[in-house]
């Protein structure tokens, strides 16, 4: 049998141990930005400004209806987190052979309900007919692939769990750069337009999938299911659902707040869509490392929570806000500088006058999300923390602040201020949803503290006695 790749996150220095983690895990998310940014720059360059903002256009339904998907892999994850560190294996592997029932059962129903009213949501966000088309050819294909997306996410995420984020960078790097591959073969060769770009995307992550199942199946004895392991269990299924459906949902209302600013964006007119997408993919590119941050957190608290060491929790928060504090001074400077050239990536430099226009809309988006990176690292830190703890109903809350902030700005400033207040929708709803999650992540703190306090001093009592 071959050795497995676990890693214990409950002994050691924390700062060490949370960059040997996130390292891998922050490559592999970089590669995933490139996936999409592959998609856009080949769109942009290849089929025009009107398909580049129709893809765009559907970025927050996509993160809505994605988003709902990831959250709950991601919640089914931290249970798995847990039992490893509370060394529980047998427990373990009832969560993960529930976690499979119930993965099937969400992405069937919510691939049938996507495909089904596609047309009628893009309607509803009042997509310009000159890039209905473009839209709806393009996520039909990602929501028929949501499936293949379950699974590598599923996955990748027991994977992490086990304390192991190296091997789904490898498969990420293989799988992007067949992405690449099919990306210029479909829209470029077989001149399928928009919707090449999304069936590359979907047979990208299949493959990587059935990639992270191979690795399974051969390095990880301990995740090696029997009969008994796959029945089914509403004890189990309940605990799952009570992680997983808060952080999915999280994600989902946060969404429902992008979609009525999507919808202020698409009544800007096709100039101020193409520049927000060309911006918001340079930005998704930058705040990886704050995703990185919060994966890597969810996991470190899960299994030092499990291990009974939640002092240890706090240690990491500190090590991450060090790490995320630095970043963000480092980036904007970058950015400064190099961002809008970024930008021009994703548009055809022929036609310069929009180059012009769609440029300069795009910096400007740019650098205001930037300077507010610090608000995003407590989104992503403290919210996957106190996920991690355990306390997955208060993502849902933070959820409905940013939800809160961008549907102000989206039904609200947007008409009256135009594209300044689009540029400053998020940073705002960054800052509402922290006004949450710190005193939120302190209550949590306090009583997972509270109870591993009283627990020391009763065994030091019986001790002493």
């Amino acid at each position: 049998m071959a050795k497995s790749t676990v890693k214990d996150l409950t002994v050691g220095s924390p700062m060490k141990l949370i960059l040997s983690f996130m390292l891998p895990l922050l490559f592999g998310l970089l590669f995933q930005q490139f996936y999409s940014m592959v998609d856009t720059v080949v769109v942009g360059k290849f089929l025009g400004v009107d398909a580049l903002a129709g893809v765009g256009s559907t970025g927050s339904i996509n993160f809505l209806v994605l988003g709902l998907c990831n959250g709950v892999c991601a919640g089914f994850a931290i249970p798995v987190a847990q039992k490893f560190g509370q060394k529980d294996f047998e427990g373990l592997r009832r969560f993960v052979g529930n976690m499979i029932w119930l993965s099937i059962a969400i992405a069937l129903v919510v691939t049938l309900v996507t495909t089904t009213l596609c047309a009628s949501i893009l309607r509803w966000m009042d997509t310009p007919e000159e890039t209905f088309a473009h839209a709806y050819n393009y996520i039909w294909v990602i929501f028929l692939g949501i499936p293949a997306t379950m699974l590598y996410n599923l996955l990748s995420g027991i994977i992490r769990s086990l304390g192991d984020s190296k091997t789904p960078l490898v498969f990420l790097i293989l799988s992007s750069l067949l992405n690449v591959a099919l990306d210029v073969l479909f829209i470029v060769g077989f001149r399928m337009g928009v919707a090449g770009a999304g069936w590359a995307t979907l047979l990208s992550q299949l493959i990587s999938g059935l990639m992270c199942l191979g690795f399974i199946i051969k390095r990880f004895p301990l995740l090696h299911l029997s009969r008994e392991d796959l029945q089914f269990r509403w004890v189990y299924a309940r605990h799952l659902l009570n992680m997983g459906l808060p952080m999915g949902l999280q994600y989902s209302i946060t969404a429902i707040g992008s979609i009525l600013l999507q919808t202020a964006v698409n009544g800007l007119g096709a100039n101020a869509m193409a520049a927000v997408t060309a911006g918001s993919k340079v930005y998704m590119l930058c705040a990886c490392p704050y995703d990185a941050i919060g994966t890597t957190a969810a996991t470190y608290a899960g299994q030092n929570l499990g291990a009974g060491k939640p002092e240890r929790v706090h240690e990491g928060v500190r090590a991450c806000t060090v790490l995320g504090v630095i970043y963000a001074a480092v980036i904007f400077l970058a950015m400064y500088f190099w961002g809008g050239q970024l930008s021009l990536l994703f548009l055809d430099t022929k036609d310069a006058a929009a180059v012009a226009a769609i440029g300069g809309l795009s910096r400007q988006f740019l650098l205001t999300n930037l300077a507010f990176f610090v608000p995003l690292l407590f989104v992503n830190l403290l919210r996957f923390t106190i996920q991690g703890l355990g306390f997955s109903e208060f993502a849902v809350f933070a959820g409905v602040f940013e939800m809160v902030a961008r549907g102000v700005f989206g039904l609200c400033l947007v008409p009256w201020l135009g594209f300044p207040a689009v540029c400053f929708a998020s940073p705002a709803a960054w800052v509402m949803a922290d006004l949450f999650l710190f005193p939120a992540y302190y209550s949590c703190m306090k009583k997972r503290g509270y109870q591993f306090e009283k627990a020391q001093i009763f065994h030091l009592s019986r001790s002493k006695a």
